[in-house]
Order: C-alpha cells, then sequence, then structure tokens
C-alpha cells in the first residue's frame, strides 16, 4: 500500500472515531437516525379509537413509533413506561387538513412572472407577463416536504392542543406546490414527513397583488384553463414524439406543465378553492371538463350546494374559519343580507354535507390557536352536525382523503403512534389535553397551554371569495 492510501486510511478512521465520540456524547447513537423510544403503555382509560366502538377501561400499548396494541385486554411489555389513564380518554391525534404551518414566508416564493422552463431562464418582471406562456404564479415543482421548516414557532402550539399532523402546502402563487402530510415531531424534516406529494393546490389569488395578467377572477379563470389544456396538449404531443421521433421537432420543456401532468398521471388530487356557491359550481364543472381528481376547499356556502358536490362525488375541505364580523367594523354601518345570511348558515355546510355523505375535513384556515379551531368545530356541532362525524373529519376522513388512512387516523395496532389523552371529552365545551405523543415520542404539555400562536396562524391556500364571484 502506498504512503498517500496509508495516510487517508487513517485519517478516515480517527474522523469516524471522533464523530461516534460526539454522537456518543450527546446521547444520540447513530449519526442521522432516529432512536427508539421506551415504550409506553396507557391504562385503564377510555379509549376512542375512532375505528370502532369505544372501549371502556382499555388500554394502548406504544412501541418504537407505532401501536402495538390497543383493546380491553393487553399485554404490557415489563420495560413499559404506564400511564394510568383512569379518568382520561385517548384519541387518534387530529389533522388540520390544510395549513402553511412550517411553509416558509412569502418572500421566499419565486417572484411572479418567472419564465417558464421552456422560455429564457431570467425571472420576467410582472410588467413583462404576456399571458399565459409565461406561467404567472406557478411554481407545482415545489414540494411542501422540501421546504418544511421544523423550527416553526407554530408547531408546538398546535401540538399541545392536539393536533399531531398537518397537510401544508405552499401558499404563494396560483399553482404554488404539492402539500405534504407532517407529523409535528422531530427537529428534522427527514423525520416529520409521512408522505410528500399528497394534493396539488389552486389558488384563485392574481399574483404580484393584481394590476398584471392574470388581473382578474375571469382571468384566473382562463389562465387555469389554459395551463390545464396545454398540460392536455403536451401529454399528446410528447407521447407522439416519443413513438417516432425521427424527422420532428422536439416538444418544448416547461416546468409547470410536466408537473402537473406528473400529477395527473399518478392520480394526485387537486386542492381547488370553492368559498362560496358560485366558486363551488365553477370548480364542479372544472374538474368535470378536464377529468381532474378534485377536492373542495374552504365550501362555506356548502349547504347551499351539498347535494351537486355528494353528485360529483367530490370530497371537501371544509374551513373552520367561520365569517365573522370584523372586529374593528362600524357597529352602526349597514350589512347585506347575504353577508348575514352567510355568518349565520355556514356553519351548517358540514351537518349538510354529512347528510348527503360527502367525505370531509377541516382545515384550521387561518385560526390562530387549535383552542379556536375545536371552538369552530364545536360550533358546527351544534349547528347539527353529529359529533362522531366531526370527530372523524378531524381523523380518520382526513386521513382518507390524502390516502393515508392505512397509517394514520385512527387507534389501530401497526398504525403510527400518534395520541392524545385527554381529561373530558374533546369535542365538548370543557376539555384539557394532558399527554401528546407524535411517532410515538412524548411531548409535555405544559398546564398553562393556552394554544396562543406566536407569530399568527397557520393559514392555507386561501379560498376566500372574490367580488367577482359574489352573486
Amino acid at each position: 500500500m502506498h504512503f498517500v492510501e496509508e495516510v487517508a486510511l487513517v485519517i478516515a478512521a480517527r474522523l469516524r472515531t471522533a464523530a461516534f465520540g460526539v454522537a456518543c456524547a450527546l446521547g444520540t447513537g447513530t449519526i442521522g437516525q432516529a432512536q427508539p423510544v421506551a415504550p409506553i403503555a396507557i391504562r385503564n382509560a377510555r379509549i376512542v379509537p375512532v375505528s370502532g366502538a369505544p372501549i371502556d377501561g382499555g388500554s394502548i400499548v406504544l412501541v418504537n413509533g407505532l401501536i402495538k396494541s390497543v383493546g380491553s385486554n393487553v399485554d404490557v411489555p415489563a420495560e413499559a413506561v404506564v400511564i394510568d389513564g383512569t379518568g382520561l380518554t385517548v384519541y387518534p391525534g387530529l389533522i388540520d387538513a390544510l395549513t402553511d404551518l412550517g411553509m416558509a414566508q412569502p418572500t421566499a416564493a419565486p417572484p411572479a412572472g418567472a419564465a417558464p422552463g421552456g422560455g429564457p431562464n431570467a425571472p420576467r418582471p410582472p410588467s413583462r407577463i404576456r399571458g399565459p406562456e409565461d406561467r404567472p404564479g406557478s411554481t407545482p415543482w415545489l414540494q411542501a416536504a422540501d421546504e418544511f421548516r421544523a423550527d416553526d414557532r407554530r408547531i408546538e402550539t398546535w401540538r399541545n392542543g392536539g393536533v399531531t399532523t398537518v397537510v401544508t402546502a405552499p401558499r404563494v402563487g396560483i399553482f404554488p406546490g404539492q402539500a405534504a402530510v407532517i407529523n409535528l415531531s422531530g427537529e428534522r424534516r427527514e423525520d416529520v414527513v409521512v408522505r410528500s406529494a399528497v394534493a396539488v393546490p389552486l389558488v384563485m389569488t392574481p399574483p404580484a397583488g393584481g394590476g398584471t395578467f392574470p388581473g382578474s377572477t375571469m382571468g384566473l379563470v382562463a389562465y387555469v384553463r389554459q395551463v390545464f389544456l396545454d398540460t392536455r396538449y403536451t401529454a399528446e404531443q410528447v407521447k407522439r414524439y416519443d413513438q417516432d421521433a425521427r424527422g420532428k421537432a422536439r416538444p418544448e420543456t416547461d416546468r409547470t406543465v410536466q408537473a402537473l401532468q406528473a400529477a395527473l398521471q399518478a392520480k394526485v388530487p387537486f386542492l381547488l378553492p370553492a368559498g362560496n356557491e358560485v366558486q363551488i359550481d365553477r370548480m364542479l364543472a372544472l374538474g368535470r371538463e378536464f377529468d381532474v381528481p378534485a377536492v373542495l376547499y374552504g365550501v362555506h356556502e356548502g349547504y347551499a350546494a351539498a347535494g351537486r358536490i355528494a353528485k360529483a362525488r367530490i370530497p371537501v375541505i371544509v374551513s373552520a374559519k367561520w365569517p365573522e364580523k370584523p372586529k374593528d367594523a362600524d357597529p352602526d354601518a349597514d350589512e347585506l343580507l347575504e353577508t348575514l345570511e352567510l355568518r349565520d348558515r355556514a356553519p351548517h355546510t358540514p351537518a349538510a354535507l354529512a347528510e348527503q355523505k360527502v367525505p370531509f375535513a377541516f382545515s384550521s384556515d387561518g385560526l390562530a390557536t387549535p383552542g379556536e379551531f375545536l371552538a369552530s368545530v364545536r360550533k358546527a356541532i351544534k349547528a347539527g352536525l353529529p359529533a362522531d362525524a366531526a370527530l372523524r373529519a378531524l381523523t380518520i376522513d382526513a386521513a382518507r382523503i390524502y390516502g393515508v388512512q392505512d397509517r394514520l387516523g385512527s387507534l389501530e395496532a401497526g398504525k403510527i403512534a400518534n395520541v392524545i389523552v385527554v381529561q373530558g371529552d374533546l369535542l365538548g365545551d370543557k376539555s384539557t389535553v394532558k399527554h401528546v405523543f407524535v411517532d410515538g415520542r412524548r411531548f409535555e404539555v405544559p398546564v398553562d397551554a393556552s394554544g396562543a400562536a406566536p407569530g399568527g396562524a397557520g393559514r392555507g391556500p386561501s379560498a376566500r371569495p372574490s367580488e367577482g364571484d359574489r352573486r
């Protein structure tokens, strides 16, 4: 062996030894790998698995991040940490079905008017956007799983309130990027992603605050339709070229079209914003026209369109941020009858959807705390939504909409150990989250955890009605 090779081997060995020593000193074990936690058993509790009937005096065992067993008579490992569940109720961790929790601030997004993959590489100023060919506000290739920031200060607040999983997505642009299912555990992005690329959100807000194409509601609709038409056309063009490329010009590369085409081929659902009845009908028509696997979100006027949504067999993400009168509004100012009607009837939407057997989940949509989130769900219950349907919407139905019901949403052996332990009825007027487990890790809940969110709310892509959408 040459002298240089011997030196290289010695240095490499010493580096490995040093790295192992640092890992041991920090108590992290093998570098780069999450370490198993001690088994945990919760005994003598009321267990609400959601997938079946409640179990009084039951037990649940968590081992290596998974639910090992649940029932009235289960074996508890001798080394398990045992929690006395007397007087407590165990639920699956709650799921916020659409938010921007963990996403970077809007300034990190690509500028509106950035050139598509087939054009010049330099971003085009908004004033120079010529039309849909410039793909304004479109970055559907971005992945929330890659952009997620585990140091978001809001994460602890929402976890303390019982939300263990979120579906988070970029929010800037018309096609801002693809959503991911994220567990609120761990300090590294690699440890928290349950599933990436679970949905493609559409946001009907003009890029760069308007003033350029598409700067109106009709402009947005025209642009979205054109993008879907281009995606369909390009797919056919690429197919023909791949079958016989000789003598033909190769198809132009367009990152927006490529990302959407891949999502459509994989049957990834598209999240379509539909706050009011006009938007609901518009998005139902868009889904039919382009055969898009659709999920409506927002849907405050779903009470008026539940039958049509059911006929279309499309799931719904209901915004739990019910319309309210602005706190700084003039108390003597006149208000439109339709505004008053919306405030009164919006909380009836979940009950109307449940009656029509439409699958739905809840999103926090900018609410500042998990306490406000659950209060809004309770308001829907008071408006006629059965409590068991509300709990399913917060757990298994949310998981099912995003295709992760095999690992989240209920307390069953083999599923991810996302568990909350509550004193009182979770959806009653008085309840307290006592223990939270995410991926089997126990997180201490402060006694005074009020759910106040530093830095504001977790807002998903907005489905607020625009002026052009009002009847």
